[in-house]
């Protein structure tokens, strides 16, 4: 399209490759184009953006992390990362849901692929998996990841509370998941589960199965309203499955595998930033063209000669600028048995996105004045949508606070008694 705008990471100077450039200016243009004249509705009406994943579907990004072998566009972390974000720049409801699709590819793709598995169980993996990625990439079949339950399983602190019990052909699931995004709307629900092979076993962590759980399956519900501060559009409600059953080919990683990847691959859980770095960029994009008079429905009037405005669209810059730069460089090192250096920095990069994103919309806001709190503009919806981003889980911004010090001050199994 003609006036695209400018990529949030140019391409010489962050020395993205070609397919990095090629997806994240798919993504831009599909952005521009139509996400962000559609943000308004999906976000006053609570609904999902239904649309917006027929043209992402089009334009071949629903398998963006597929592996190549299975007809995908075999990303890595960081150039997902790229694309995403340029989602969130237009809609962060959309790139959020985005996310937890393309997390159910990634983790049983490239990221399953560096962990360890005999040889035929990797084989069963793969063949499992390519019936996942078949059902995406022909019909366009969406994938959720229903993840939090109230408790400290998200974090990764105990057991999933819901259970997948083992029988004959597959599995019996039970359970709740809350502020399930997607509820109601995706085609699987790719959910963390404990499973037992018989009643009195003792649910552990080191058994967790992630199964793709059919939306249309006997015994799976959505329920309660979904009416929240910011992203709306991602009608994250409760799921409940009781008695649903799922076959063999249902799960996504093999038994255990699951349980490795947390330990061994933690960059796994940075994948809701991209969102809440697009939102930044939009948020300091909306701010410089408002002071240049360039917002439609604002007047032609200049504010960008008082000095308290450039002063603050200065101290917005910099915050977005420090925050572009520990992001890419986080998403840059994801890799299975990360250094402590670079855990702490993935932890680092998580907390500075989250709370910068939300700190750069509320300096917006200041700096544009009260036009901008209006919701025939964007920037009210950016602000309440990042301050979303440092209650996620599993890494919230206080748990990364948390992390980051006992992780500066101890080394492994190191404690003062």
């Amino acid at each position: 399209m003609s006036n695209l705008d400018s990529p949030m990471f140019e391409t010489k100077a962050w020395r993205l490759t070609e397919q990095q450039e090629e997806l994240t200016t798919r993504a831009r243009t599909l952005g521009q184009a139509k996400f962000a004249d559609r943000a308004e509705k999906w976000d006053t009406q609570a609904t999902f953006p239904t649309d917006n994943y027929k043209d992402m579907y089009d334009a071949g990004l629903m398998g963006i992390c597929i592996p190549k072998q299975h007809g995908g566009e075999g990303a890595d972390l960081l150039t997902y990362a790229l694309t995403s974000a340029e989602i969130g720049r237009y809609c962060g409801a959309t790139a959020l849901t985005f996310n937890m699709h393309v997390s159910s590819c990634a983790w049983s793709g490239r990221l399953a692929d560096d962990l360890d598995m005999d040889e035929a169980t990797r084989a069963l993996h793969d063949a499992r998996r390519g019936v996942h990625y078949k059902r995406i990439l022909e019909t366009g079949a969406i994938y959720a990841q229903p993840f939090s339950e109230g408790g400290a399983a998200a974090a990764g602190k105990q057991a999933f509370e819901t259970i997948a019990k083992r029988v004959e052909g597959g599995w019996i699931i039970n359970g709740k998941k809350i502020f399930a995004s997607l509820a109601g709307h995706a085609n699987y629900y790719g959910a963390l589960c404990t499973e037992i092979t018989d009643e009195n076993q003792t649910p552990s962590r080191a058994n967790t199965m992630y199964l793709a759980v059919p939306a249309a399956a006997e015994g799976v519900s959505v329920e309660g309203p979904w009416d929240p501060v910011g992203m709306r559009g991602t009608v994250s409600r409760t799921l409940i499955f009781k008695d649903v059953f799922v076959d063999d080919n249902a799960p996504l990683m093999p038994s255990g595998v699951y349980f490795q990847a947390a330990k061994r691959w933690p960059h796994m859980f940075m994948t809701l930033t991209p969102t809440y770095m697009g939102l930044a960029q939009a948020a300091y994009d909306f701010t410089v063209k408002y002071l240049r008079g360039e917002i439609e429905g604002t007047g032609p009037v200049k504010r960008r000669q008082f000095a308290t405005k450039q002063l603050a669209v200065a101290q917005m810059r910099i915050m977005l600028d420090q925050t572009k730069a520990i992001w890419f460089q986080a998403m840059s090192e994801a890799c299975a048995n990360p250094s402590k250096d670079q855990l702490l920095r993935a932890w680092s990069a998580q907390y500075t996105t989250m709370e910068n994103a939300n700190e750069i919309a509320q300096l917006a806001i200041r700096t544009c004045g009260g036009q901008s709190m209006l919701k025939t503009f964007p920037l009210e919806r950016m602000y309440r949508d990042t301050r979303c981003g440092s209650l996620m889980l599993p890494w919230t911004a206080e748990l990364c606070q948390n992390m980051l010090g006992k992780g500066a001050l101890y080394e492994r199994g190191e404690s003062d008694e």
